[in-house]
Order: structure tokens, then C-alpha cells, then sequence
């Protein structure tokens, strides 16, 4: 039988998030992530970065995680913790996920720990059948996304082990509470920044001779995956309406869509993916910073729900530009921290781009107001604000309150089940985003903007 984890002491904190000290928690957490590391992608980054920032408030944690190539010890330094190689063949990933929760109640950090925390379903649901408690963090709407799971996702998150849910965005947050999991599991705790990455900022004149970019030309950059899923197909054509303004869009792997449609337009440059180092050169070589404001992420492909360069790109000192989608009004507000545009409408953008590049005042006030903001979104106020919902789920936990599932949501599940499988026959894709119509109400419930 399995060490029934123990209770924690904890130091209460009163500081704001801005401050984002150091809580004293007597608490051991096992972070458990299902992809091989070193890696470059987004989801390595917030899971191990949240795990670096979480560890000087624990007491002790480890990380069990595939290990690609190199030396755990490298590992083990940038999570500053200790790596448990999760026994896992790298490919392929059906395989590799299953390895990694079929085998981690049999470690013996699994039984040291207070808790589980991971960004996988089947991670969370193999630790409670093994008797643990489980903290899960992710950003999708997987409710929406993949409807046959609704009652079983419904069962997971209402389980008494199951600790709580963290959502990077409302957005999120509200396809569970839909389902009939209690409120008071889910917290939307949205991700960070490390301000560190700005500590020398750079002018733009400064920072476009280290890029070569031309330093007389206003520039809108673009920084992630250069592909057809992130609305730059909007931006290409509002490229052309504004030949005067050079366009960069940094992330390209290669020849690809995007890179063909822009080959022809001359005032657009295609930068390859960039390392930490360089990619903050690129950021404050940016008159304007850009976020493609298209419905095409969230509506049409399902895969991006408030992106990460969201929070980087607040502290950088530069203006943003972005559409009024419902998620990235949570955090981004219309002519207060940057300029929202309806979304896809290269006419809206040009025009926002023209007002932006224009009028420095309105730049310079949209660029301070964010660097302000910013500062509730390093990752080191993410970490305390996630302490302090672990140790409210850890006070619930005693006394847990039943979820509700009724006919609305068997009614919901039927039919949301019903379109996915036409969806899934139709494309092929296991993802069924929402309907446009949906994320149109969902924007105009989010409230004003526009340019």
C-alpha cells in the first residue's frame, strides 16, 4: 500500500504576484512530462520553466520525463531538480505517452511525492488508479476539441484525487465548468515571461543593424511557427497594402505555404527559427510587434489559444498589435496595453499598422502600459499563483464537492460526438475546432474593441 501523502505547512505569503517572493511550502511534487527533452517546442518550455519556478517553494520535486540524447545531469541543471529517465521508447508517441504513465507508479518518487503534476490526461488518470493525487496544467479545450472524452474528462477532473485543473485562459476554463466539473477545481492561471530576456533592452535602431534589417524602414514582426495555421495569410495581404512598412516574420523552418505565398512580395523578409538569444533582437527591432489578428487559430485549426509570445511580447517595450479574439481578451485591451482590430480583415490591420507606425505617442503609451502589465505574467508570479491554488485544492480535499452531469451535458456530448466523427471522416484530424459562429459569440461576449 502506498504512503498516504502527508499534509503540508505552509508560510502564508501576503505579497501581490508582482513581488512574487518565495512561499515556504512543505510539499513534495513529481512533474511528470511525456515528451522527450532537450526540446524547443512550446509545450517543454512552459512545463519545464513552471517546474524550475515551482521548485524553491517545495520542499523537494523531481521530474520524470523521456530523455532524447545527452546527459540527465544537463536535464536535472535547467529543471533544477533531479531527472527520473521515464522508461519510454522515443517513437513513436502513442507508445512513448502510454510507457510514461503505464510506468510511473512504479518509481520510487511516485510514492515519496505529495502530488503529481503533468500536462497529460493519461499521465493524471494512471496516478489516481495508482493511488496518487494529481495536479494537471495544459491549455487546450479538450472538451471541445476531441468531444467523445466530455464524460469521461468529466469523471477524471470531479475524482476525489484529483486535486484541480490548471487552464492558461477563461477560454478554457469555461468548457470544463460546462461539463459539470466543479468551478472551484479549475483555476485559469495564465502563462509568463522571463523579464531576464530584456534586462538589456536595445533600441530598434540598435537592435536592426545586429539583424541586418533595414534601420530607416518601420518594421512589424512576427515571431513563432512560420505555417498556415497562425493567420499570416492576413498579414501577407496587408503586406502588400503597405509597401512602405518592412514585415518579419521570424520561425520559418523551411519552404512551406506561407514562405511560398510571400516570395513574390518584396517588402516581406522570412527569418529561420531563432534561439533564445537571437530571437530577443528580433522582438525589440519591432516598430510594432504582431500577433496575426485571425479567428484561423482558435475557430479553424483549434491549436493556439492564447500563444505564448503573448507575455513576452507585453514586456518588451514595444507596441502590439492583435485581433479582438475571446482569447486574447483576457489579457490584451483595445487602445489601454495594445491595438485590437476585428479579426481577419486585412483592411482593419493595415489600417492599425498605419496608426501604429504614425503616431508614436499612441506607441509609446500602448508599449509602457504593457511593460506595466507584464509584470503580473513573469514566470515567478505564475509559480506563486499556482502555490497558492495547489494549497487551496489541498484544503478542499478533505471534503470534496460532486461534479453534475445531467441531461444538458449528455445531450451536448451526443451531438458535439456526432459532429467530430463527421469532422474526423471528413479531414482525417482527431481535433474538432469550434465553430466559427461559436467563436464569433464567445468574441462578442468578451466585450468592445476593435480598431
Amino acid at each position: 500500500m502506498r504512503r498516504r501523502p502527508s499534509g503540508f505547512v505552509v508560510i502564508r505569503f501576503t505579497a501581490s504576484p508582482r513581488e512574487a517572493g518565495v512561499l515556504q511550502v512543505k510539499m513534495k511534487i513529481l512533474f511528470a512530462f511525456e515528451n522527450p527533452l532537450p526540446s524547443a517546442e512550446a509545450d517543454a518550455e512552459v512545463f519545464i520553466t513552471t517546474a524550475r519556478h515551482l521548485r524553491p517553494h517545495l520542499e523537494a520535486a523531481w521530474l520524470h520525463v523521456p530523455i532524447a540524447t545527452g546527459d540527465p545531469a544537463l536535464i536535472s541543471g535547467q529543471a533544477g531538480m533531479p531527472v527520473i529517465p521515464a522508461r519510454a521508447p522515443a517513437q513513436p508517441a502513442f507508445l512513448r505517452h502510454f510507457a510514461c504513465g503505464a510506468t510511473l507508479g512504479l518509481r520510487g518518487a511516485f510514492h515519496q511525492a505529495d502530488l503529481v503534476y503533468t500536462r497529460n490526461l493519461w499521465v493524471a488518470w494512471t496516478a489516481i488508479l495508482a493511488g496518487q493525487r494529481v495536479v494537471y496544467d495544459h491549455y487546450r479545450p479538450w472538451p471541445d476539441q476531441i468531444p467523445p472524452l466530455q464524460h469521461w474528462l468529466y469523471k477524471l477532473f470531479s475524482h476525489p484525487r484529483f486535486l484541480g485543473g490548471i487552464c492558461h485562459s477563461e477560454y478554457t476554463r469555461r468548457k470544463y465548468i460546462a461539463l459539470g466539473v466543479p468551478p472551484e477545481k479549475l483555476r485559469c492561471v495564465h502563462n509568463g515571461f522571463d523579464p531576464i530576456r530584456f534586462a538589456e533592452p536595445l533600441s530598434p535602431a540598435a537592435a536592426k543593424r545586429l539583424t541586418g534589417l533595414p534601420e530607416t524602414a518601420k518594421t512589424v514582426v512576427y515571431t513563432g511557427r512560420v505555417n498556415q495555421k497562425k493567420g499570416l495569410e492576413l498579414v501577407i495581404e496587408a503586406a502588400k497594402r503597405l509597401p512602405d512598412l518592412v514585415f518579419v516574420f521570424v520561425g520559418s523552418y523551411g519552404e512551406g505555404p506561407i514562405e511560398e505565398l510571400a516570395r513574390d512580395v518584396p517588402n516581406i523578409r522570412i527569418i529561420p527559427w531563432q534561439e533564445e538569444a537571437t530571437l530577443g533582437r528580433y522582438i525589440q527591432a519591432a516598430d510594432v510587434l504582431l500577433i496575426p489578428p485571425s479567428l484561423q487559430p482558435l475557430a479553424k485549426f483549434g491549436s493556439t489559444v492564447l500563444p505564448l509570445k503573448l507575455f513576452l511580447y507585453l514586456g518588451s517595450g514595444r507596441p502590439i498589435l492583435a485581433g479582438q479574439t475571446p482569447d486574447v481578451t483576457e489579457i490584451l485591451r483595445h487602445d489601454q496595453n495594445a491595438w485590437l482590430c476585428p479579426p481577419d480583415s486585412p483592411e482593419a490591420l493595415a489600417e492599425g499598422l498605419r496608426r501604429l507606425t504614425a503616431d508614436e505617442a499612441l506607441a509609446a503609451r500602448l508599449a509602457a502600459q504593457a511593460g506595466a502589465d507584464s509584470l503580473d505574467y513573469s514566470w515567478a508570479a505564475r509559480a506563486v499563483k499556482l502555490i497558492a491554488a495547489i494549497e487551496t485544492w489541498q484544503e478542499m480535499a478533505s471534503s470534496p464537492r460532486p461534479g453534475l452531469w445531467g441531461r444538458a451535458q449528455t445531450l451536448a456530448w451526443a451531438g458535439q460526438s456526432r459532429r467530430w466523427a463527421a469532422h474526423l471522416l471528413r479531414t482525417g484530424s482527431v481535433i474538432l475546432p469550434p465553430r466559427a459562429s461559436a467563436a464569433a459569440r464567445a468574441e462578442h461576449a468578451a466585450g468592445p474593441g476593435g480598431a
